[in-house]
C-alpha cells in the first residue's frame, strides 16, 4: 500500500538540510531502486531560498513500516524536519 510522507522543515533549514542531503537521497534511491517510489520532492519556500518541507509517496507493508521509515529519515534525526505525518495514500491518477 502507499503511503504519503508530508514533512514540514524548521525555520531557516538550508544549511543543515544540504549537510544531510545526501543520505537522505540514498534512501529515497533505495526505494526506487525497489520500484517502491512513487513520487518524492521538497516544497520550496515561495519567499525566497530553501524549503518549507517534503513528500514521499512510496509502497511500505504497514503505517507502522512507513512511520518508522520516516522517523529514521536523516532530515528527521538531524532535525531538519519540526514534524512529520504520515498517512495511507491511494494513487487514482495518472
Amino acid at each position: 500500500m502507499y503511503f504519503a510522507i508530508v514533512s514540514q522543515d524548521v525555520d531557516n533549514s538550508l544549511e543543515l538540510r544540504l549537510s544531510v542531503r545526501p543520505a537522505h537521497i540514498k534512501r529515497l534511491e533505495i526505494l526506487r531502486d525497489e520500484n517502491r517510489l512513487l513520487i518524492a520532492g521538497p516544497f520550496p519556500n515561495p519567499d525566497g531560498d530553501g524549503f518549507t518541507g517534503s513528500l514521499v509517496v512510496a509502497d511500505f507493508d504497514s503505517l507502522n513500516s512507513a512511520q518508522e521509515w520516516a522517523d529514521s529519515d536523516p532530515y528527521m534525526t538531524a532535525g531538519v524536519y519540526a514534524n512529520v505525518m504520515v498517512k495511507p495514500f491511494k494513487k487514482v491518477l495518472p
